[in-house]
Parts: C-alpha cells; structure tokens; sequence
C-alpha cells in the first residue's frame, strides 16, 4: 500500500490503493456554441479531447480503476472513443449524472465504485502539466483528503482556499466577490473512503447544487485536510472558457512542436507506465489510421 522514494519519504502507492473519477459533466453553457453538439470533454485541445488530459494525468499517479461520469449524452460519445480502457491497460466504467447537481455529487453516483478505497477526482475540463507532475500529486499516509492550489489573478472564478502561515487550510470559499487569496482550488482532489456518506450529508447550496467547498469544509472541521500549492513549473488550466480553451491548445500546440513530445497521450503513457507491452503499442498504432499521432506512437517505440 506503500512506496518509499529515493529520499526516504513514504507515500500512498496509488496504483494499488486509489481509485479514479473523472467528471466530465456540465452543459459547457460558457463554451457555446461549440457545446450545442458536443461535449466540452470532447472539444480538441490542440490534437486530443480534452479528457484525454486528466484521465493521462491519473494514469500517471498508477491509477488503473477509473469512473467516468457524464451527462446521459456525453456519456455514449466518451465510450466510443475510450471503450471499456482495455487498450490502454487500464479498467474504465461509465455512470451517467442526469443533470449537474454538483461536484459532491460524483461521489454519491460513485459510492459502489469507491467502495472502501480512498479516491481522486478530476474534473474532465482540467489541464495539468509540468515536471515532475507525479511527484507534485503524490499522496502521504496520514492524508484524509488533500486539495492542490494554484495561484491565480482572478479568483473571483474559482473556489479559493485561505492558508495559515503555517500553510494550513483555514477556509475555503466558492467563487468569492472579495477574498484575501489568490489561491484557486484545482479540479484534482483526494478524499478517503468516507468521502461519499459525506456528500450524503449536504444540502443544495442558493446556486441548487452540492458545492465542493462545503464538502471540503467539513475536513478542515476535522483538521483532516491537507494542501499543495502548484508554483513555478507546472500548468493548469480549467478550459471551462474560449480563451482557455484556446490557451490550452497553444500550450500544447509549442511544448509538442518544439520538444518533440506528445502530451496526454493514453498509448504513450500507458506504455510508459508498463500497461501495456511494445506489442501492445505496436499493434495499437498500426490500427490508425494515417496521421501525425500515428507516426508519433511508432516512433517512440
């Protein structure tokens, strides 16, 4: 249940331990028109949908077990495209939400799937990226639930949290008119296995949906809430807007062009991760076909 890194220190080994939502909900209501037809999980960043990027980032915690949730029409298109994740060496099971009640929600939809294991969410709009990314979301022993922040200009846009100066979470705020943090809190959260009796317990907040902060609030409460801050380095990106969206491909779009790499690449990660074998990989890319992704796939092996 544990590994131990080359310094010593102790982490949850997620591989064998945690299990894996993304919540790849909402109407994409800021992202209309594109949204009218298609899921906003679904619109390209750069040459991959935009799920492809947060399911690449907890496969590369070790996560293998992951719950894709999603509204009764996205939920058919993902499936068709991810299939039931053999491909890619892991296990994906799809559960619908029928309307966005809420981030909390996923855990109650979830509740049969998390069973007695603790759990990562990651919303399906999401963007990480940066060195040593798997280290940054490492996960320690103690931890009961851990939310990872990220520092930000406006934070009238995002759930904030406030830190003690002993870098302890004090509050956590939804979408603030005036706050004293520049900290937003990321779409990356972990929770023990009592996270989904928990979001049981929650009532609709003025906006009629189960917020993320109250369920938060309720560990800080315990003093069970731990914290990480994303500094220089690392990306994040809530590709909820045009702009974002648009940000969000331009990143990609130069780290891949003139690094010669491929970001959120499920064949590529998988195999790097030792999911799936060279044969795997082989015979994965030679299914597609012609495209850039393609000659990418068969040239890293």
């Amino acid at each position: 249940m544990y590994i131990t890194d080359s310094f010593g220190k102790v982490y949850i080994d997620l591989m064998n331990a945690t299990k894996g939502i993304v919540l790849a909900g909402g109407k994409g209501s800021r992202l209309w028109p594109m949204t009218t037809v298609c899921s906003k999980q679904l619109l390209p960043v750069y040459d991959k949908p935009a799920i492809y990027y947060p399911i690449s980032t907890l496969m590369l915690t070790g996560i293998r077990q992951i719950l894709i949730i999603s509204s009764p029409e996205g939920i058919q298109t993902i499936n068709r495209i991810l299939g039931d994740g053999s491909r890619f060496g892991i296990e994906l099971s799809y559960a619908e939400q029928p309307a966005p009640n809420g981030l909390p929600e996923a855990f109650i939809i979830g509740e049969k799937f998390i069973g007695q294991d603790p759990v990562i969410m990651i919303l399906g709009d999401n963007f990480f990226h940066g060195h040593a990314i798997t280290e940054m979301l490492r996960i320690e022993p103690h931890e009961h639930a851990k939310i990872f922040l990220y520092k930000v200009n406006d934070p009238s846009r995002y759930g904030v949290a406030e830190l003690n100066e002993k870098g302890r979470v004090m509050s956590v705020v939804e979408k603030p008119t005036h706050s004293h943090s520049n900290l937003a809190i990321t779409g990356f959260y972990y929770f023990d296995a009592s996270v989904a009796e928990r979001a049981k317990r929650l009532s609709s907040s003025g906006r009629g949906e189960l917020e993320i902060t109250d369920l938060i609030s309720q560990y800080i409460a315990e003093e069970l809430l731990s914290a990480a801050v994303f500094g220089r380095g690392y990306v994040w990106f809530d590709i909820g807007t045009p702009q974002a969206l648009n940000d969000a491909s331009n990143y990609v779009e130069v780290i891949q062009s003139r690094q010669g790499i491929s970001i959120g690449s499920l064949e590529e990660v998988a195999w790097r991760m030792g999911f799936i074998t060279d044969e795997m990989l082989r015979r994965i890319a030679a299914s597609m076909p012609r495209c850039s992704y393609k000659s990418y796939l068969e040239s890293i092996i």
